[in-house]
């Protein structure tokens, strides 16, 4: 009988979806006596056929197996029934049908790596489809999916490996969605423990969901739960993205304060935290300062890398290049306490190559702002005329003067 009703099926499919009225495919797939193997047969021969404005006619069939999927009994009837949703849900993503959006959701569910049984190929694709029919309501679910997801430890290989078509499938939906509250999920997969192919897929997505993630990255910068690579690795993402300077200055701003708010005496991390802090001060040069903070801050990257016993120069110049870019009174006022604190060492001492070498600098950037601050001209002017200092530093100053229009 299965035979006979199968091939009575592939005798009208010409004629019935020639003319697109898909109501007798419907009234077959739904008959209560069909079985798993004729229900597949009949969307076999639905997806074949190549036409649009199917929409209705796989909602109406994804509806029926959903209500006749506790039926599944053998490990064939699952299979077949795998198969089955897997065509429902691209036909359904192809005809972007929005009404469908909560049966595809089920979907995932049914089908979901956390019964032992399922593989994820028909979870990803019943994700991939909620994204393209624009399944908004059930954004919150796919991001607690993804959240799971992350936080989640794989016992073996093949339990990894079918949880990671979860992840691609949530990722692939997140991005067709676009919504600012995928980006964090996302970002995670990015720089999780993932196979490369969807640590790629997920940073494909990451720029079109958000064109200006600044925010959300200075989120997870700040965030203490996050260790330094992560915070790294978010400061490079935000670096990648064609968001406004002034977006960038505000995040710069939070990766510098954060690079001195993470207490550590991990290596790695202590160099993570150093790149993030030189390549933020980099964008207060390019972008200006975004906060008061940032004056702060950069008087303190100063202040800890000349008093250190491992004087970082590389950072040094970098505070000293952003503060004479900037060309704020604030920045003019810190460079002026530099100049003040060399100054007073350059009488007492200490004062060898690391001085020489750093006033060199400061006198520099002081000039570089164009100040018409009275403080700089007459303490440049001092040191232009003592004899604590040797012809050479004394030119610095006099040049530094020259440059300030005097």
């Amino acid at each position: 009988m299965k035979k006979i009703i199968i091939t009575v099926i592939f005798c009208f499919a010409g004629m019935t979806l020639f003319a697109q009225d898909m109501s007798y495919y419907t009234r077959e797939f739904t008959r209560t006596d069909g079985s798993f193997q004729e229900r597949l047969a009949i969307l076999e021969t639905v997806q074949s056929a190549g036409l649009s404005g199917v929409g209705e006619f796989y909602h109406e069939a994804l509806k029926y197996f959903l209500l006749k999927a506790p039926d599944i009994r053998t490990i064939e009837e699952r299979t077949v029934a795998e198969r089955s949703a897997r065509i429902m849900c691209n036909g359904l993503a192809d005809e972007k049908y929005t009404a469908a959006a909560p049966e595809l959701w089920n979907t995932v569910v049914l089908y979901d790596v956390a019964r032992n049984e399922n593989d994820g190929l028909a979870m990803q694709e019943a994700l991939i489809a909620l994204g393209k029919v624009n399944g908004t309501d059930f954004l919150p679910h796919i991001i607690q999916r993804l959240d799971n997801f992350n936080s989640q430890t794989f016992s073996n290989a093949e339990a990894r490996r079918f949880a990671q078509r979860g992840v691609a499938g949530c990722v692939n939906a997140l991005d067709a969605l676009r919504d600012p509250l995928g980006y964090r999920p996302v970002f995670y997969v990015y720089v999780g423990s993932y196979d490369l192919a969807i640590r790629n897929i997920a940073e494909a997505a990451l720029p079109n969901i958000l064109d200006d993630p600044g925010e959300v990255i200075s989120e997870i910068i700040a965030d203490s739960s996050n260790d330094p690579g992560i915070k790294l690795e978010a400061w490079l993402e935000m670096l990648k993205t064609n968001a406004p300077g002034s977006s960038k200055a505000k995040t710069a701003s939070v990766a510098l304060a954060t690079s001195f708010i993470y207490n550590t005496t991990n290596r790695q991390f202590l160099t993570d935290l150093s790149d993030m802090r030189k390549s933020a001060i980099n964008i207060i040069r390019d972008h200006g300062a975004a906060d008061a903070s940032v004056y702060d801050n950069l008087e303190r990257t100063y202040n800890s890398s000349f008093n250190s016993n491992l004087t970082d120069y590389d950072e040094i110049q970098m505070t000293l290049n952003a503060l004479s870019a900037v060309k704020t009174d604030e920045a003019v006022k810190i460079l002026l306490k530099f100049l003040q604190g060399l100054h007073d060492r350059r009488r007492s001492g200490p004062w060898d190559n690391k001085e020489r070498r750093v006033f060199e600098w400061v006198v520099s950037s002081i000039g570089a702002t164009g100040t018409q601050s009275i403080d700089i001209r007459m303490l440049l002017t001092t040191i232009q005329r003592t004899n604590d200092y040797t012809s050479a530093e004394q030119r610095m100053a006099a040049n530094a003067l020259s440059a300030l229009g005097r």
